[in-house]
Protein backbone atom coordinates (compact mmCIF):
# COMPACT_ATOMS: atom_id res chain seq x y z
CA UNK A 1 0.00 0.00 0.00
CA UNK A 2 1.12 3.61 -0.44
CA UNK A 3 2.38 4.96 2.75
CA UNK A 4 -0.57 6.07 4.88
CA UNK A 5 0.40 8.67 7.85
CA UNK A 6 -1.92 9.91 10.26
CA UNK A 7 -3.64 13.95 10.02
CA UNK A 8 -3.80 17.13 12.18
CA UNK A 9 -7.81 17.06 10.47
CA UNK A 10 -9.45 20.40 10.56
CA UNK A 11 -12.94 19.63 12.61
CA UNK A 12 -16.15 21.66 13.42
CA UNK A 13 -16.00 22.60 16.66
CA UNK A 14 -17.63 20.56 19.40
CA UNK A 15 -20.56 23.44 20.09
CA UNK A 16 -21.53 22.91 16.24
CA UNK A 17 -21.31 19.41 16.56
CA UNK A 18 -23.84 18.95 18.99
CA UNK A 19 -25.82 19.51 15.49
CA UNK A 20 -23.42 17.92 13.57
CA UNK A 21 -26.58 16.37 11.13
CA UNK A 22 -26.64 20.18 9.96
CA UNK A 23 -22.91 20.05 8.81
CA UNK A 24 -22.75 17.19 6.38
CA UNK A 25 -23.29 17.16 2.87
CA UNK A 26 -21.88 14.35 -0.04
CA UNK A 27 -19.84 14.93 -2.25
CA UNK A 28 -20.35 17.82 -5.11
CA UNK A 29 -20.74 15.55 -8.17
CA UNK A 30 -24.02 14.28 -6.75
CA UNK A 31 -25.36 17.48 -5.80
CA UNK A 32 -28.15 18.96 -8.01
CA UNK A 33 -28.78 22.47 -7.79
CA UNK A 34 -32.03 22.39 -6.00
CA UNK A 35 -30.29 19.93 -3.10
CA UNK A 36 -27.66 22.15 -3.10
CA UNK A 37 -30.04 25.40 -1.95
CA UNK A 38 -31.64 22.76 0.33
CA UNK A 39 -27.88 22.34 2.07
CA UNK A 40 -27.37 26.09 1.99
CA UNK A 41 -30.46 25.82 4.40
CA UNK A 42 -29.50 23.78 6.92
CA UNK A 43 -26.91 25.60 8.61
CA UNK A 44 -24.51 28.56 7.39
CA UNK A 45 -21.61 26.41 8.51
CA UNK A 46 -22.97 23.24 6.32
CA UNK A 47 -19.88 21.57 4.37
CA UNK A 48 -21.82 22.37 0.78
CA UNK A 49 -20.48 26.18 1.36
CA UNK A 50 -17.16 24.69 1.11
CA UNK A 51 -17.29 21.42 -1.15
CA UNK A 52 -19.81 23.48 -4.07
CA UNK A 53 -20.31 27.03 -3.06
CA UNK A 54 -23.69 28.78 -4.47
CA UNK A 55 -21.58 32.07 -5.10
CA UNK A 56 -20.00 33.17 -9.19
CA UNK A 57 -16.33 32.83 -7.92
CA UNK A 58 -16.49 29.14 -5.99
CA UNK A 59 -12.93 28.41 -5.64
CA UNK A 60 -12.40 31.90 -4.04
CA UNK A 61 -15.63 32.15 -1.83
CA UNK A 62 -14.52 27.99 -0.16
CA UNK A 63 -11.20 29.42 0.51
CA UNK A 64 -12.68 32.88 2.00
CA UNK A 65 -15.19 31.40 3.77
CA UNK A 66 -12.26 28.38 4.88
CA UNK A 67 -10.27 31.17 6.25
CA UNK A 68 -13.18 32.61 8.17
CA UNK A 69 -14.19 29.33 10.09
CA UNK A 70 -10.68 28.78 11.29
CA UNK A 71 -10.42 32.11 12.52
CA UNK A 72 -13.37 33.03 14.02
CA UNK A 73 -13.56 29.12 15.92
CA UNK A 74 -15.97 27.24 13.99
CA UNK A 75 -13.34 24.91 13.14
CA UNK A 76 -10.93 23.66 14.99
CA UNK A 77 -7.09 22.43 13.69
CA UNK A 78 -6.16 18.74 15.93
CA UNK A 79 -3.00 19.76 17.60
CA UNK A 80 -1.95 15.97 16.88
CA UNK A 81 -1.82 14.08 14.15
CA UNK A 82 -4.29 11.02 14.08
CA UNK A 83 -6.32 8.47 11.95
CA UNK A 84 -9.97 8.15 12.30
CA UNK A 85 -12.11 5.60 12.33
CA UNK A 86 -15.46 6.06 10.62
CA UNK A 87 -18.29 3.88 10.50
CA UNK A 88 -21.82 4.50 8.58
CA UNK A 89 -24.82 2.19 9.35
CA UNK A 90 -27.25 1.98 6.90
CA UNK A 91 -30.10 -0.49 5.05
CA UNK A 92 -30.50 -1.67 1.56
CA UNK A 93 -33.32 -1.35 -0.58
CA UNK A 94 -34.70 -4.40 1.38
CA UNK A 95 -34.38 -2.88 4.84
CA UNK A 96 -31.62 -5.00 6.19
CA UNK A 97 -29.17 -3.23 8.55
CA UNK A 98 -24.97 -2.99 7.58
CA UNK A 99 -22.65 -1.03 8.62
CA UNK A 100 -19.64 -0.69 6.76
CA UNK A 101 -16.54 0.54 8.82
CA UNK A 102 -13.29 2.16 7.39
CA UNK A 103 -11.10 4.82 8.44
CA UNK A 104 -9.69 8.42 7.52
CA UNK A 105 -5.84 8.75 6.66
CA UNK A 106 -3.51 10.60 4.49
CA UNK A 107 -2.61 8.39 1.70
CA UNK A 108 0.50 9.27 -0.41
CA UNK A 109 -0.07 10.15 -4.06
CA UNK A 110 1.60 8.03 -6.80
CA UNK A 111 0.59 8.16 -10.38
CA UNK A 112 -1.25 5.21 -11.80
CA UNK A 113 1.43 4.00 -13.84
CA UNK A 114 3.03 3.05 -10.58
CA UNK A 115 0.12 0.03 -9.86
CA UNK A 116 0.33 1.36 -6.03
CA UNK A 117 -2.86 2.80 -6.50
CA UNK A 118 -5.74 1.57 -8.71
CA UNK A 119 -8.83 3.12 -10.40
CA UNK A 120 -11.31 1.23 -12.19
CA UNK A 121 -13.10 4.50 -13.56
CA UNK A 122 -12.06 6.93 -17.04
CA UNK A 123 -11.72 10.31 -15.22
CA UNK A 124 -13.03 13.28 -17.45
CA UNK A 125 -11.46 17.00 -17.61
CA UNK A 126 -14.20 18.84 -16.66
CA UNK A 127 -14.31 17.81 -13.22
CA UNK A 128 -10.73 17.58 -12.57
CA UNK A 129 -10.13 21.59 -14.04
CA UNK A 130 -13.11 22.49 -11.28
CA UNK A 131 -11.89 19.89 -8.71
CA UNK A 132 -7.58 21.62 -8.97
CA UNK A 133 -9.54 24.81 -8.38
CA UNK A 134 -10.52 24.27 -5.42
CA UNK A 135 -7.69 22.45 -4.42
CA UNK A 136 -5.50 25.49 -5.30
CA UNK A 137 -7.36 28.18 -3.70
CA UNK A 138 -8.25 26.30 -0.49
CA UNK A 139 -5.16 24.39 -0.19
CA UNK A 140 -7.25 21.41 1.33
CA UNK A 141 -9.15 18.50 0.75
CA UNK A 142 -12.58 19.35 1.25
CA UNK A 143 -13.57 15.72 0.41
CA UNK A 144 -11.65 12.74 0.68
CA UNK A 145 -11.65 9.87 -1.85
CA UNK A 146 -13.11 5.85 -1.02
CA UNK A 147 -9.95 3.70 -1.70
CA UNK A 148 -10.41 -0.24 -1.03
CA UNK A 149 -7.58 -2.94 0.27
CA UNK A 150 -8.08 -6.63 0.53
CA UNK A 151 -7.24 -8.09 4.23
CA UNK A 152 -8.69 -11.38 4.77
CA UNK A 153 -7.22 -10.98 8.03
CA UNK A 154 -8.83 -8.37 9.43
CA UNK A 155 -6.46 -6.83 11.41
CA UNK A 156 -7.43 -3.25 10.90
CA UNK A 157 -11.31 -3.80 11.25
CA UNK A 158 -10.45 -5.55 14.65
CA UNK A 159 -8.29 -2.59 15.95
CA UNK A 160 -11.05 0.44 15.33
CA UNK A 161 -14.28 -1.85 16.21
CA UNK A 162 -12.62 -2.27 19.55
CA UNK A 163 -11.29 1.19 19.82
CA UNK A 164 -15.24 2.10 18.91
CA UNK A 165 -16.57 -0.02 21.58
CA UNK A 166 -14.69 1.81 24.15
CA UNK A 167 -14.80 5.45 23.29
CA UNK A 168 -17.57 7.74 22.45
CA UNK A 169 -17.48 9.20 18.69
CA UNK A 170 -16.52 12.62 18.33
CA UNK A 171 -18.80 13.15 15.17
CA UNK A 172 -22.39 11.49 15.61
CA UNK A 173 -24.57 12.89 12.50
CA UNK A 174 -27.58 11.10 10.81
CA UNK A 175 -28.08 12.52 6.82
CA UNK A 176 -30.84 11.22 4.87
CA UNK A 177 -31.47 7.79 7.13
CA UNK A 178 -27.61 6.79 6.88
CA UNK A 179 -25.74 7.35 10.77
CA UNK A 180 -22.11 8.87 10.00
CA UNK A 181 -19.89 8.13 13.52
CA UNK A 182 -16.44 9.04 13.88
CA UNK A 183 -13.47 8.50 16.09
CA UNK A 184 -9.87 10.31 16.84
CA UNK A 185 -7.16 8.35 17.22
CA UNK A 186 -3.79 9.50 18.19
CA UNK A 187 -1.93 6.83 20.22
CA UNK A 188 1.45 6.46 18.30
CA UNK A 189 0.96 2.77 18.78
CA UNK A 190 -2.05 2.29 17.78
CA UNK A 191 -0.97 3.94 14.86
CA UNK A 192 1.93 1.89 13.78
CA UNK A 193 -0.16 -1.46 13.89
CA UNK A 194 -2.56 0.34 10.91
CA UNK A 195 0.29 1.20 9.13
CA UNK A 196 2.35 -1.95 9.64
CA UNK A 197 -0.82 -4.36 8.86
CA UNK A 198 -1.41 -2.40 5.49
CA UNK A 199 2.59 -2.29 4.40
CA UNK A 200 1.65 -4.60 1.20
CA UNK A 201 -1.57 -3.97 0.04
CA UNK A 202 -2.70 -2.16 -3.35
CA UNK A 203 -5.10 0.18 -3.03
CA UNK A 204 -8.30 0.27 -5.68
CA UNK A 205 -10.45 3.54 -6.04
CA UNK A 206 -13.80 2.78 -5.27
CA UNK A 207 -14.78 6.33 -5.69
CA UNK A 208 -13.38 9.92 -5.99
CA UNK A 209 -10.85 9.17 -9.83
CA UNK A 210 -11.50 12.95 -10.41
CA UNK A 211 -10.07 13.91 -6.83
CA UNK A 212 -7.56 11.64 -6.91
CA UNK A 213 -5.90 12.37 -10.05
CA UNK A 214 -6.38 16.34 -9.41
CA UNK A 215 -4.34 15.55 -6.38
CA UNK A 216 -1.60 14.17 -8.72
CA UNK A 217 -2.03 16.82 -10.72
CA UNK A 218 -2.07 19.19 -7.48
CA UNK A 219 0.93 17.65 -6.31
CA UNK A 220 3.06 17.86 -9.32
CA UNK A 221 2.30 21.86 -9.53
CA UNK A 222 3.19 22.36 -5.79
CA UNK A 223 6.43 20.69 -6.41
CA UNK A 224 7.46 22.35 -8.82
CA UNK A 225 7.00 25.90 -7.83
CA UNK A 226 8.87 24.69 -4.18
CA UNK A 227 12.87 24.79 -4.54
CA UNK A 228 12.63 23.09 -1.33
CA UNK A 229 10.62 20.11 -2.33
CA UNK A 230 11.58 16.76 0.10
CA UNK A 231 8.51 14.59 -0.67
CA UNK A 232 7.09 14.78 2.84
CA UNK A 233 5.33 17.94 2.45
CA UNK A 234 1.48 17.79 3.21
CA UNK A 235 0.37 18.43 -0.99
CA UNK A 236 2.20 14.96 -1.34
CA UNK A 237 -0.76 13.18 0.27
CA UNK A 238 -4.15 13.02 -0.20
CA UNK A 239 -7.47 12.64 2.56
CA UNK A 240 -8.52 9.14 1.99
CA UNK A 241 -10.85 6.61 3.85
CA UNK A 242 -10.00 2.82 3.44
CA UNK A 243 -12.03 0.07 3.52
CA UNK A 244 -11.41 -4.01 3.70
CA UNK A 245 -13.14 -5.49 0.43
CA UNK A 246 -13.84 -8.33 3.25
CA UNK A 247 -15.54 -5.98 5.46
CA UNK A 248 -19.19 -7.04 5.43
CA UNK A 249 -20.60 -4.18 5.65
CA UNK A 250 -19.10 -3.31 2.13
CA UNK A 251 -21.84 -2.90 -0.30
CA UNK A 252 -22.18 -1.94 -4.44
CA UNK A 253 -25.73 -1.19 -5.30
CA UNK A 254 -26.32 -1.98 -9.35
CA UNK A 255 -27.18 1.14 -11.35
CA UNK A 256 -29.84 0.14 -13.99
CA UNK A 257 -30.36 1.64 -17.14
CA UNK A 258 -32.85 3.96 -18.86
CA UNK A 259 -33.54 4.00 -22.65
CA UNK A 260 -35.67 7.17 -24.00
CA UNK A 261 -35.68 9.16 -27.19
CA UNK A 262 -34.98 6.49 -29.74
CA UNK A 263 -36.64 6.96 -33.35
CA UNK A 264 -39.20 3.92 -33.96
CA UNK A 265 -38.63 1.66 -30.72
CA UNK A 266 -40.63 -1.25 -31.01
CA UNK A 267 -40.88 -3.45 -27.78
CA UNK A 268 -42.35 -6.09 -29.24
CA UNK A 269 -39.15 -5.89 -31.99
CA UNK A 270 -36.66 -5.98 -29.42
CA UNK A 271 -38.02 -8.57 -27.80
CA UNK A 272 -37.93 -10.92 -30.81
CA UNK A 273 -33.78 -9.63 -31.57
CA UNK A 274 -33.01 -10.70 -27.56
CA UNK A 275 -34.66 -14.28 -28.28
CA UNK A 276 -31.74 -14.49 -31.06
CA UNK A 277 -29.16 -14.25 -28.55
CA UNK A 278 -31.27 -14.75 -24.80
CA UNK A 279 -33.49 -17.18 -23.48
CA UNK A 280 -35.85 -15.48 -22.62
CA UNK A 281 -38.41 -15.97 -19.85
CA UNK A 282 -41.45 -13.79 -19.67
CA UNK A 283 -42.12 -12.78 -15.88
CA UNK A 284 -45.45 -11.43 -14.25
CA UNK A 285 -44.16 -8.55 -11.85
CA UNK A 286 -40.90 -6.92 -9.83
CA UNK A 287 -40.82 -9.46 -7.59
CA UNK A 288 -40.99 -12.67 -10.39
CA UNK A 289 -37.99 -10.50 -11.97
CA UNK A 290 -36.11 -9.98 -8.76
CA UNK A 291 -36.28 -14.31 -7.66
CA UNK A 292 -34.97 -14.42 -11.63
CA UNK A 293 -32.04 -12.18 -11.17
CA UNK A 294 -31.37 -13.84 -8.12
CA UNK A 295 -31.37 -17.38 -9.56
CA UNK A 296 -29.57 -16.99 -12.11
CA UNK A 297 -25.56 -17.68 -12.11
CA UNK A 298 -24.64 -16.17 -15.75
CA UNK A 299 -22.95 -13.13 -15.07
CA UNK A 300 -24.73 -12.04 -18.65
CA UNK A 301 -28.38 -12.16 -17.21
CA UNK A 302 -30.45 -9.03 -17.17
CA UNK A 303 -34.16 -7.60 -16.79
CA UNK A 304 -35.83 -6.10 -19.35
CA UNK A 305 -38.54 -3.87 -18.66
CA UNK A 306 -41.26 -1.83 -21.45
CA UNK A 307 -44.69 -1.20 -21.58
CA UNK A 308 -47.06 -4.42 -21.41
CA UNK A 309 -43.41 -6.60 -21.21
CA UNK A 310 -41.05 -8.02 -18.21
CA UNK A 311 -38.63 -10.08 -19.65
CA UNK A 312 -35.62 -12.00 -18.03
CA UNK A 313 -33.07 -12.56 -20.20
CA UNK A 314 -29.95 -14.90 -20.11
CA UNK A 315 -27.60 -15.33 -23.14
CA UNK A 316 -27.79 -18.82 -24.04
CA UNK A 317 -24.74 -18.37 -26.92
CA UNK A 318 -21.02 -18.33 -26.44
CA UNK A 319 -20.10 -14.54 -25.71
CA UNK A 320 -16.88 -14.47 -26.76
CA UNK A 321 -17.66 -13.62 -30.88
CA UNK A 322 -19.77 -10.72 -29.52
CA UNK A 323 -17.45 -9.06 -27.75
CA UNK A 324 -14.23 -6.95 -28.50
CA UNK A 325 -10.91 -9.49 -28.24
CA UNK A 326 -9.00 -7.35 -27.77
CA UNK A 327 -10.70 -6.34 -24.25
CA UNK A 328 -9.11 -8.04 -20.83
CA UNK A 329 -11.03 -11.24 -20.12
CA UNK A 330 -11.93 -9.36 -16.80
CA UNK A 331 -13.78 -6.78 -18.88
CA UNK A 332 -15.46 -9.34 -20.85
CA UNK A 333 -17.20 -11.27 -17.90
CA UNK A 334 -18.51 -8.19 -16.66
CA UNK A 335 -22.59 -8.10 -17.84
CA UNK A 336 -22.41 -4.11 -18.23
CA UNK A 337 -19.78 -4.61 -21.42
CA UNK A 338 -21.97 -7.26 -23.04
CA UNK A 339 -25.11 -5.23 -21.78
CA UNK A 340 -23.90 -1.94 -23.61
CA UNK A 341 -22.20 -3.74 -26.67
CA UNK A 342 -24.51 -6.05 -27.37
CA UNK A 343 -28.05 -5.07 -26.58
CA UNK A 344 -27.71 -0.86 -26.08
CA UNK A 345 -24.89 -0.86 -29.14
CA UNK A 346 -26.47 -3.11 -31.47
CA UNK A 347 -30.01 -4.11 -31.01
CA UNK A 348 -30.51 -0.33 -30.12
CA UNK A 349 -28.44 1.45 -31.94
CA UNK A 350 -27.27 3.59 -29.33
CA UNK A 351 -23.65 4.89 -30.53
CA UNK A 352 -20.71 4.70 -27.53
CA UNK A 353 -20.71 8.49 -27.83
CA UNK A 354 -24.23 8.66 -27.40
CA UNK A 355 -23.75 7.07 -24.12
CA UNK A 356 -21.35 8.57 -22.93
CA UNK A 357 -23.18 11.77 -23.40
CA UNK A 358 -26.26 10.18 -21.98
CA UNK A 359 -28.45 11.72 -25.13
CA UNK A 360 -30.50 8.43 -24.67
CA UNK A 361 -29.88 6.83 -21.32
CA UNK A 362 -30.55 7.67 -18.01
CA UNK A 363 -29.76 5.82 -14.53
CA UNK A 364 -31.27 5.01 -11.36
CA UNK A 365 -30.42 2.93 -8.60
CA UNK A 366 -33.61 1.24 -7.50
CA UNK A 367 -35.73 -1.39 -9.31
CA UNK A 368 -38.91 0.30 -8.80
CA UNK A 369 -37.27 3.48 -10.26
CA UNK A 370 -37.44 1.42 -13.59
CA UNK A 371 -41.07 0.25 -13.28
CA UNK A 372 -42.23 3.91 -12.49
CA UNK A 373 -40.32 5.39 -15.32
CA UNK A 374 -41.33 2.89 -17.58
CA UNK A 375 -45.04 3.10 -16.63
CA UNK A 376 -45.43 6.61 -16.59
CA UNK A 377 -44.18 6.77 -20.72
CA UNK A 378 -41.16 9.28 -19.30
CA UNK A 379 -38.75 6.33 -20.84
CA UNK A 380 -39.33 3.43 -23.60
CA UNK A 381 -37.57 0.55 -21.71
CA UNK A 382 -35.48 -0.15 -18.85
CA UNK A 383 -32.85 -3.12 -18.07
CA UNK A 384 -32.11 -4.21 -14.71
CA UNK A 385 -28.50 -5.41 -14.01
CA UNK A 386 -26.89 -7.40 -11.55
CA UNK A 387 -24.55 -5.50 -9.15
CA UNK A 388 -20.80 -5.43 -10.01
CA UNK A 389 -19.19 -7.03 -7.92
CA UNK A 390 -16.12 -6.29 -5.24
CA UNK A 391 -13.73 -8.91 -6.56
CA UNK A 392 -15.03 -8.29 -10.43
CA UNK A 393 -13.97 -4.22 -9.67
CA UNK A 394 -9.93 -5.01 -8.10
CA UNK A 395 -10.04 -8.16 -11.41
CA UNK A 396 -10.66 -4.59 -14.01
CA UNK A 397 -8.64 -2.46 -12.10
CA UNK A 398 -5.41 -4.66 -11.85
CA UNK A 399 -5.61 -4.50 -16.08
CA UNK A 400 -5.02 -1.05 -15.63
CA UNK A 401 -8.70 -0.95 -17.97
CA UNK A 402 -11.66 1.00 -16.83
CA UNK A 403 -15.04 -0.29 -16.60
CA UNK A 404 -18.14 1.02 -18.50
CA UNK A 405 -19.89 4.26 -17.16
CA UNK A 406 -21.96 3.88 -14.31
CA UNK A 407 -20.55 0.59 -13.60
CA UNK A 408 -20.44 0.86 -9.67
CA UNK A 409 -22.70 2.30 -6.63
CA UNK A 410 -20.35 2.09 -3.40
CA UNK A 411 -23.28 3.13 -1.08
CA UNK A 412 -23.27 4.99 1.05
CA UNK A 413 -21.56 8.19 0.15
CA UNK A 414 -18.79 8.97 2.18
CA UNK A 415 -19.67 12.69 3.69
CA UNK A 416 -17.93 15.68 3.21
CA UNK A 417 -17.71 17.73 6.53
CA UNK A 418 -16.24 14.89 9.19
CA UNK A 419 -13.12 16.30 8.65
CA UNK A 420 -11.26 18.70 6.43
CA UNK A 421 -7.30 18.09 5.04
CA UNK A 422 -4.99 21.06 4.96
CA UNK A 423 -2.34 20.76 2.36
CA UNK A 424 -0.19 23.33 3.34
Amino acid sequence: MPEIIPLKGMLYSPELLKNASDLICPPYDIISSAFQQQLYGLSPFNAIRLELPLEADPYSAAAERLGEWLQTGELLSDPVPAIYPYFQTFEDTEGVSHTRCGFFAAMRLHDFSEKKVLPHEKTLSGPKADRLNLFRKTKANISGIFGLYADETKVVDCLMKAFAESHEPIVDALFQGVSNRMWRITEPELVGQFQHSLLDRAVYIADGHHRYDTGVNYRNERAAANPSHTGNEPYNFILTYLANIHDEGLLIFPIHRLVHSLEGFDAALLQSRLEEFFTVTELADRAGLKAFLEGEASNYAYGVVAPGIILGISLKTDPKPLLDAARPEALQRLGLVLLHDLVLGRLLGISQESMAKQSNLLYVHDDREVFEAVDSGRVQVGFVVKPTTVEQVLAVSETGEVMPQKSTFFYPKLMTGMLFNPLD
